[in-house]
């Protein structure tokens, strides 16, 4: 398992999240809960890594993590994070969109 998947992962466990407004609304629309996006990430087996090109992002070189995995019902989810320092903590925050994934149906 990638070094960063495991990061996001231990940063979960630990409490070290925050869902932004736009991932709560999608989440909510597609009748996720929060639970069901956690389960889904910590499910994971693999990350995929993106440069952000967001005018928002903290730092010229930060990174977008993209999670696609399923919850322990079998629904597939989709997420996008970044990890931010704050202070002397990491949170990952699930920032572009958590929903159902149009793959696998």
């Amino acid at each position: 398992m990638d070094f960063v998947l495991k990061k996001i992962k231990r940063l979960i466990i630990k409490g070290n999240f925050k869902f932004t407004l736009k991932a709560d609304a999608e989440r909510l629309v597609d009748g996720l809960t929060q639970e069901d996006v956690l389960e889904s990430i910590l499910n994971a087996s693999l990350v995929r890594t993106k440069k952000s090109r967001s005018p928002w992002r903290k730092e010229s070189d930060e990174r977008i993590y993209i999670i696609e995995s399923f919850t322990y019902d079998g629904i597939l989810i989709y997420s996008k994070g970044v990890i931010r320092k704050e202070e002397l903590t990491e949170t990952f925050y699930i920032i572009v969109s958590s929903k159902r994934s149009t793959l696998g149906g």
